[in-house]
């Protein structure tokens, strides 16, 4: 069915393409309209600039809202559910288009799509950029021109009938929200639900950002409401703690410190993320600030102080075994050759290691020790194993020449005093490289230790 029709409005012209079903429905302030939309130049080639239907997802209008098309609600108000109309709509109508299109752009596009509500009004957006970033777009700014709109009615939604998002809410509405949001999220938070705690606790920040933007900064209505949004970031940083988000607890915390220096639960809250990360002067200067603050809290002070005491004398027990069994294994490496009389420091440390296993390693030690009496000739250490069988000790009066086994016997007594240091330094050595390694798994089992519960700053409403 077509019909051409006006709507009693100035620079507007409607058209039937399809008729809805049922009766008009009831439009107030706070009602959700959910639409498909397509945009078109008035040319000759009928030129689409914008359409829902493409995109995938369609338009949602709250009606008594700043941030869209006013006429867009006259429009909607003579539709009835699953009609579509076409409308042309004279300049005067249209001026603002070019913003809203771009917001909705940015959403296509996977933007955020709360970033556009945030502002105060598409107006003052649109003399704070040169560029909306769509070509179209800008030459639309500049010369404003009649559109055409086709849209087709989905869904109405009375406010009692559905969750309004905070950028959809007047700011009255969104005062009145935050107590709400502020207590689901005390709620969520004592359940153990941190995310969706921390999800209403942005959502109330979100709110009051909004209405402070309107604000003169550090006047009372402004001071009011950041009191009240500092609440909400502590509240939010609580969670964190209990993620173990140390870091981001630091940035939030620092934050309101640096602009309200008498924020006792910051610092708090930030004393307990630096002893999280051992950063032990941090945390003593972040405490004994809140002492300072509040002399009441002395007691949950001494009691955090006594925690950071314990956590940082473990922390250094474990840092000294760790480097002294490092630095153990490393000189046990470095002694070994230098215990080796008459050897040069090359790779002969393979035959020492082969003492502790075998009884023969005083075959190696010949051949070295005879080219420095130049007898290189005499290589028989077969000759030599027999009468090292007998004797325990006498493995290294062999280090002599053949010759001089029945001469010389004053090696004889010398050798078993070189054999005692090095029986002596293997003996020292490995115990040195036993006991670290048994207080070591003995000891690093206190260093995982859960944090204190963080109630020491809760009242009846706040974690």
């Amino acid at each position: 069915m077509e019909d051409s029709m006006l709507l009693g409005v100035e620079g507007i012209r409607k058209t039937i393409l399809y008729g809805g079903t049922s009766e008009i429905p009831k439009f107030m302030t706070g009602s959700k309209v959910t639409f498909h939309f397509r945009t078109i130049l008035c040319n000759d080639d009928r030129t689409v600039i914008d359409d829902s239907k493409k995109v995938g997802v369609p338009m949602e209008v709250v009606f008594g809202n700043m941030f869209k098309l006013d006429v867009w609600e006259t429009l909607l108000k003579s539709m009835r559910i699953g009609e579509v109309a076409e409308f042309w709509c004279d300049v005067i109508h249209t001026g603002l288009y070019p913003m809203v299109a771009k917001s909705l752009r940015r959403i296509a596009e996977g933007k955020d799509p709360v970033d556009w509500h945030i502002h105060t009004c598409g107006m003052a957006n649109m003399f704070a950029y040169h560029t909306l970033g769509y070509e179209d777009l800008d030459q639309l700014q500049k010369e404003p021109q009649p559109l055409i709109f086709v849209l087709e009615l989905l869904k109405v939604q009375q406010p009692s009938e559905y969750e309004r998002e905070p950028w959809a809410l007047s700011d009255e509405e969104r005062l009145k929200a935050v107590p709400v949001l502020h207590g689901q999220g005390n709620r969520l938070y004592k359940l153990g639900r941190l995310d969706e705690a921390m999800n209403k606790y942005k959502e109330a920040i979100i709110c009051i950002k909004n209405v402070q933007s309107k604000e003169k900064a550090w006047e009372a209505p402004w001071l009011k409401l950041e009191k009240m949004a500092n609440t909400l970031t502590l509240n939010y940083c609580q969670c964190l703690l209990r993620q173990e988000e140390y870091y981001e607890i630091i940035e939030h915390t620092s934050d309101i410190i640096n602009q309200h220096p008498g924020a006792i639960k910051a610092f708090y809250l930030r004393g307990k993320a630096h002893m999280e990360v051992w950063n032990e002067a941090e945390a003593k200067a972040d405490f004994q600030r809140v002492l300072d603050l509040d002399p009441g809290m002395k007691k949950t002070v001494r009691k955090e102080l006594a925690v950071l005491s314990m956590r940082m004398e473990e922390k250094r027990e474990e840092d000294r075994l760790k480097y002294k069994g490092m630095f153990t294994g490393t000189a046990a490496a470095q002694t070994a050759p230098a215990k080796t009389p008459g050897e040069v420091p090359t790779d002969r440390e393979s035959p020492e290691e082969a003492t502790t296993e075998r009884g023969l390693p005083e075959q190696v030690t010949p051949e070295e020790i005879i080219p420095e009496q130049e007898t290189p000739e005499q290589e028989t250490p077969e000759q030599e194993t027999p009468e090292q069988e007998t004797p325990e000790k006498e493995t290294p009066e062999q280090e002599t020449p053949e010759k001089e086994t029945h001469k010389q016997e004053t090696p004889e007594q010398e050798t078993p005093e070189q054999e005692t240091p090095e029986q002596e330094t293997q003996e020292g050595r490995i115990p040195e490289q036993a006991t670290p390694e048994q207080p070591v798994s003995e000891e690093a089992a206190p260093e995982q230790k859960m944090p204190e519960p963080e109630t020491a700053l809760d009242d009846d409403e706040d974690p």
